[in-house]
């Protein structure tokens, strides 16, 4: 494993010798790999991972961003190509030279034995192939690919073993491409259906990210990494001069954390808007914030959310509260994320589900509900749900900057904001995210 610090090669050998630093500056190892279960991770990789996350260094990160990318990265890739058209030919090929040679070697006339060998191997490749439809570390997309590969292939074996038949007549060899080729069709049939876009699993843990983290935090330094948001209720004094100035746009998050992030971006002042979460961070300038952009007819905000049921009601809170724009002529514009821009999106996203998200997505209010299509409402009522935090920081800021760009003339004809609503307040949501 090469050192970070000083760029040197360390074998498990010198590594071990060593009492895990490096061997030429003596730089403590964050990680060893070979006494990790299951996902293995080296320090070159978490430190490019956070190097990616932040850009070299130039945008902060929230601990959930760096753990989806890590997640994502830690994704077994190799076993996809077995499970593709190509893949079956090759992996046939090659085993039936290996057996052929086999059987030929250890039976006389080993025909028999030749077809028996490649039952077993096609037998647990189609066995790889549907557990893998079935399995939730791969996007819903690819699990139907994989179950599509299967009725592909059960039927490419049955061709073959009718026409391979016909020409040698052999009934062993027709009774094992029939078995195969059926089961191929059927087991990827029952892998086909119409769901709307259906969840993931993490492939590491979060307490397991946690560790890693507070190792890797311990030997080496990660400026850019935000601490959890803190709740500061005392109020910082605003001079009168800044106090009478308002903003035309303000960006309004479902959590403190997204808010934190925009602002330790330095999003607010590269867009001159402001920022505060639904809860009131950051709590010392809420006030103050909040009276200056009362005094702002034309103010426009802008709300910023996960994807979750109490993510989508935040429309709703900013439009009924009094302590929001219950009684203001400001215009609300749903930036996301909505169930519409995450089916749009297909594999692009990564969607997580639990029946908590579930139990939610029913008991949301009537008046929510109806802005929603069929399609997105049986999407939440599976308990899907997408976080913001799966978007890498630059992704994030980047759609964000296009949302509040695309609204800046609303009457134009290549607005993608559809208006949702006729109140004095007037909702408009974003018809896809990114």
């Amino acid at each position: 494993m090469k050192c970070i610090n000083c760029k040197t090669e360390n074998n498990l050998k010198a590594r071990t010798a060593n009492r895990g630093r490096c061997l030429r500056c003596n730089h403590h190892f964050a990680f060893e790999p070979t006494a990790m279960t299951g996902v293995k991770i080296t320090d070159p990789m978490f430190a490019k991972a956070i190097a990616d996350i932040s850009v070299n260094d130039t945008l902060f990160f929230t601990p959930k961003q760096l753990f989806y990318l890590l997640d994502k990265r830690s994704r077994p890739k190799i076993y996809d190509q077995f499970y593709t058209i190509p893949g079956y030919l090759i992996i046939n090929i090659l085993s039936s030279i290996f057996v052929l040679i086999v059987t030929l070697n250890l039976f006389s006339g080993g025909s028999i034995a030749f077809i028996l060998g490649m039952l077993v191997i096609n037998s647990l490749l189609i066995a790889g192939s549907f557990t893998a439809s079935g399995s939730s570390k791969y996007p819903y997309k690819q699990r139907q690919k994989f179950a599509k590969n299967l009725q592909i292939w059960g039927g490419i074996v049955l061709v073959f073993g009718i026409c391979v038949t016909l020409l040698s007549s052999s009934f062993p060899l027709f009774l094992a491409s029939s078995a195969i080729g059926l089961l191929s069709i059927y087991l990827g049939s029952r892998k086909i259906d119409k769901k709307p876009a259906n969840s993931q699993n993490f492939t590491i843990e979060l307490n397991q990210f946690q560790g890693w983290l507070n190792t890797w935090t311990a030997i080496n330094s990660m400026t850019k990494l935000l601490p959890p948001p803190r709740a500061l209720n005392a109020n910082t004094a605003v001079s009168s001069d800044v106090s009478a100035y308002s903003f035309d746009r303000l960006v309004v998050c479902d959590r403190p954390e997204i808010a934190q992030f925009l602002i330790a971006n330095n999003f607010h002042f590269e867009n001159n808007c402001a920022v505060l979460s639904i809860t009131g961070y950051p709590q010392s300038i809420f006030d103050t914030t909040m009276e200056m952009l009362r005094r702002n007819p034309d103010l426009k905000v802008y709300a910023l959310h996960d994807c979750t049921p109490k993510g989508i009601g935040l429309v709703d809170r900013l439009r009924t509260s009094p302590n929001w724009f219950s009684d203001s002529s400001a215009i609300i514009i749903d930036l996301g994320l909505l169930p519409r821009q995450i089916i749009a999106a297909g594999d692009n996203i990564f969607v997580l589900s639990s029946e908590s998200s579930a139990r939610d997505a029913v008991q949301l209010p009537p008046a929510i509900r109806q802005d929603l299509s069929a399609e997105e409402l049986e999407w939440l009522d599976l308990g899907n749900y997408v976080e913001l935090e799966s978007f890498s920081p630059q992704r994030l800021i980047q759609i964000l900057n296009r949302g509040i760009a695309g609204s800046l003339y609303l009457g134009s004809d290549d607005s993608n904001l559809i208006l949702v609503d006729g109140t004095d307040s007037s909702i408009y949501v974003v018809d896809s995210f990114g």
